[in-house]
């Protein structure tokens, strides 16, 4: 199975377009285009009922003590964890391409409506949905593609792992506002084939993306 982007290269930096955040000169960081990246899969098994499609960030800070503090650096050996960005599930079978922008096109504080989509498919809660739920503007229920913001003050460069699975069942066994690990839960003991793209990207002046 392959999968292909027009939007960026297998091991590039992810552009702008396609982040919550950019670099700026005062603040640290400001908004992104945050659109969805175009996405195009090929040779799905026989067999396969439906497809999911994951991003997720395995570069996460394990504590946020250090997360975007003046003055101090997230370390390089803190232990690191998932943050999903982007968890879609029951993909109709004929499906092989996504559009650019189709699941996001900006920036939506308090985030986009889910799960159901109008072909069938569902949209899982990213991970924002945590990140903000102290933050008055911004909290909300995140659903569909909301792209990377690293820390500003991280010592590592983060990677982006863009994944789609072939299933052999049309409809995964969730329900209601499902996460990303739930989702992957879900998904076990049903993966015929998958296929994944990773791209960087650091808002750390310091580190190269």
């Amino acid at each position: 199975m392959q999968l292909t982007s027009q939007s960026f290269a297998d091991g590039a930096v992810i552009p702008g377009a396609y982040t919550f955040c950019i670099p700026a000169a005062e603040g640290h960081v400001c908004l992104g285009g945050n659109r969805n990246p175009q996405l195009r899969w090929s040779g799905a098994p026989s067999g396969t009922r439906s497809f999911a499609v994951i991003c997720h960030d395995p570069d996460v800070p394990s504590r946020g003590d250090d997360v975007n503090q003046e003055d101090r650096q997230v370390p390089a050996d803190l232990p690191r964890t998932d943050f999903f960005h982007w968890v879609l599930i029951d993909l109709p079978e004929t499906t092989t391409a996504i559009a650019e922008g189709a699941h996001s096109s900006e920036v939506t504080p308090n985030g986009k409506p889910g799960p159901d989509l109008p072909d069938g498919s569902r949209h899982g809660l990213n991970d924002y949905t945590g990140w903000f739920a102290g933050d008055e503007q911004m909290k909300g229920h995140y659903f569909g593609y909301d792209g990377p913001c690293p820390p500003w003050n991280d010592s590592i460069r983060h990677h982006y792992v863009f994944t789609v699975y072939a299933l052999d069942i049309p409809t995964l066994p969730v329900s209601g506002a499902f996460n990303g690990q739930e989702a992957r839960n879900a998904m076990a003991g049903h993966i015929l084939a998958q296929a994944s793209l990773t791209v960087t990207y650091s808002l750390n002046p310091g580190v190269p993306a």
